[in-house]
């Protein structure tokens, strides 16, 4: 690859020690650490591109005018064959804040029905996102991305891996309810810790003021630069 790209050999590559490694997440949410090697840095986000020609499911877009904003829920590829049992924790939870809700499916098989809940498939988090109250998700590194780029706050139900600690950084920065995690999840505990999230106005503004900073970075620039001026050399 590095050869059909007109790349230099890895070995050329600069950096104190090793090749250069760049972590694609915001500083302002995790500041780089001091005791980092020279070559190790924080870029930034770099976003997927929503695939072309995408537009929203009209039954999605009709959904969204005919009330409030809802809160989303998925749980993305956590809790495979589990969807019977979470579809009613979710409506249940739904049924207790008096909210709409747009229920992600994912590899759970999360279904949901009733008059205010939107079952849906996957689709750009870029594009429901800002139009959401609140997002309920795994806290997995891309969601919770995409949370914070929406500028909504989250209410973080972390199953496993790095999902502990992207939920507890939500929480850290003010941007999120307390997480609750995946095993510990009720319909009562969903269902209160939504209600608080959304009945928490500098949850909301703090989110907001993060997302607007946020946007200001370029985290593919950084690496862009830095690959050019490895092929310049």
């Amino acid at each position: 690859m590095r050869t059909r790209l007109g790349l230099p050999a890895a070995a050329s590559w600069p950096g104190a020690g090793g090749r250069p490694v760049f972590h694609g997440f915001s500083p302002l949410v995790v500041p780089r650490p001091a005791d980092w090697p020279s070559q190790v840095e924080v870029a930034g986000y770099w976003w997927p591109a929503r695939p072309h020609g995408w537009r929203p499911p009209a039954e999605l877009v009709d959904f969204l005018q005919a009330g409030p904003p809802p809160v989303f829920m998925g749980f993305g590829c956590m809790a495979p064959g589990q969807g019977e049992r979470l579809g009613e924790l979710v409506m249940a939870a739904v049924a207790r804040t008096g909210m709409r809700a747009v229920v992600q499916a994912g590899w759970a098989g999360l279904g949901a029905v009733g008059d205010d809940i939107l079952a849906i498939g996957d689709l750009p988090h870029d594009w429901l996102f800002p139009r959401t109250a609140a997002v309920v998700h795994h806290a997995g590194a891309g969601t919770t991305a995409a949370g914070l780029s929406a500028g909504v706050p989250a209410v973080p139900v972390p199953v496993m891996a790095d999902q502990p600690f992207w939920a507890a950084r939500l929480h850290q920065l003010g941007v999120a309810a307390r997480p609750l995690p995946f095993h510990e999840l009720t319909a009562e505990a969903l269902g209160a810790a939504i209600t608080a999230c959304v009945t928490e106005p500098a949850l909301r503004q703090r989110a907001v003021d993060l997302a607007r900073r946020i946007a200001a970075e370029d985290g593919a620039a950084a690496v862009l630069a830095r690959v050019g001026a490895v092929c310049d050399g």
